[in-house]
C-alpha cells in the first residue's frame, strides 16, 4: 500500500455559520462531525496518514472533539495556520490583520509535514465516498507527465448551492478531462431556481471546485515562492487579500506551469456554510446510514 496523506484544512473562522466552531457541529446521530465521515470514507479506500490544518487557539477544542479519537484509526499531525505565520519582513506591514490567509497558506502550513501525494479536504464538507476513492486511484497511479501534476475532483455547481445564502465557488472550464481556467466566483445565490452572482446567471451544470485537490510535495515549495510573491504586491492598508487554492492554480494553468486533470464524482456534496444549512445536513446524512452507507454509530 503507497502512502496517501488526507489533509483537512479547519482553520476557518467561520463567521457565516453565526458563532461557535462550525467544523465541530454536531451532524451524526451520535454526535459524529462532517469530519467523521470525511475521514471514514478516506481510510475505507486507503489514505493512512490524517494532517490537520487548525488555529492554535483551537487546538485543545479540535483535539478533545476529533482529534484524540482519530488518533486511535490512523497517524494524525496537526499544522497551525495563524496570521502572522509570513516572513518577517512584512510582519510590521499587516500587524493589524486578524484573518488567516486563505486555503494556500494553510496548505502551505503543512510543509515539512507532507513527503508524499495528499488530498486536500475542507473541514466542513461532505464530499461522499466516490470522491475519495477517484482521488486515491489517482494519486497512487504512476503518472509520467513532466512538470508540476494535480488533479481536482469536480462536482456540480446546483449540487453545492445553499439556500440560506451566498457561497463563493471556484467556477472551472475543463477540455478533455482537464482544468483549462478556474474563476473564484463569489456570492452565488439560489435565487427562484438560477445560480446568480452579481446579477449575473451562472450555468447550475457547470464543474466547481470545493477545494477538493490531489497535490504532491513538490507542490509545496511553488506554494512558499508564490506566497511571498504575494505579499509583496499588497498594499499595506490591504487586510483581507487571500493567498487562494483556485486562484494560484488558475494563475498556474495560464502560465502554462501546471497540468491538472479533473475527476469526478456522482456522489451528492452537502456543506454547512450557514447555521440554516445545518439541518439540511443532518437529515441528509441519517438518509445515508438509513440506506447502508454509514454505520449508525461511526
Amino acid at each position: 500500500m503507497k502512502n496517501v496523506t488526507l489533509v483537512v484544512m479547519a482553520a476557518g473562522i467561520g463567521s457565516r455559520f453565526g458563532g461557535g466552531i462550525k467544523q465541530l457541529e454536531a451532524m451524526g446521530p451520535n454526535g459524529e462531525i462532517i469530519m467523521d465521515y470525511s475521514i471514514y470514507d478516506a481510510l475505507s479506500v486507503g489514505f493512512n496518514k490524517v494532517v490537520f490544518v487548525i488555529r492554535k487557539d483551537l487546538e485543545e477544542a479540535f483535539d478533545e472533539v476529533i482529534g484524540q479519537r482519530i488518533k486511535k484509526k490512523v497517524h494524525v499531525e496537526y499544522a497551525y495556520q495563524e496570521v502572522d505565520n509570513i516572513p518577517e519582513k512584512y510582519q510590521a506591514t499587516f500587524s493589524e490583520r486578524s484573518k488567516p490567509w486563505g486555503t494556500g497558506q494553510a496548505i502551505l502550513a503543512c510543509k515539512g509535514l507532507i513527503n508524499e501525494p495528499f488530498l486536500v479536504i475542507n473541514a466542513d464538507d461532505y464530499y461522499g465516498k466516490e470522491a475519495y476513492k477517484v482521488a486515491y486511484d489517482y494519486l497512487t497511479a504512476d503518472h509520467r507527465d513532466d512538470g508540476l501534476k494535480a488533479s481536482m475532483v469536480g462536482f456540480i455547481l446546483k449540487n453545492t448551492l445553499s439556500d440560506n445564502g451566498g457561497v463563493t465557488r471556484g467556477v472551472c472550464q475543463v477540455e478533455n478531462g482537464r482544468l483549462v481556467d478556474i474563476e473564484e466566483t463569489h456570492n452565488i445565490e439560489h435565487i427562484n431556481g438560477k445560480a446568480i452572482s452579481d446579477g449575473k446567471e451562472i450555468d447550475k451544470e457547470s464543474v466547481v471546485s470545493m477545494n477538493m485537490w490531489g497535490l504532491y510535495p513538490d507542490f509545496l515549495d511553488v506554494l512558499d515562492s508564490g506566497f511571498e510573491e504575494f505579499l509583496s504586491h499588497l498594499k499595506n492598508d490591504d487586510l483581507k487579500s487571500e493567498y487562494l487554492l483556485p486562484t494560484i492554480i488558475g494563475d498556474l494553468l495560464h502560465d502554462g506551469k501546471i497540468s491538472v486533470d479533473v475527476l469526478t464524482s456522482h456522489d451528492e456534496w452537502y456543506g454547512v456554510t450557514y447555521k440554516e444549512d445545518k439541518d439540511s445536513v443532518k437529515s441528509s446524512i441519517q438518509k445515508l446510514i438509513d440506506q447502508g452507507l454509514y454505520p449508525e454509530k461511526l
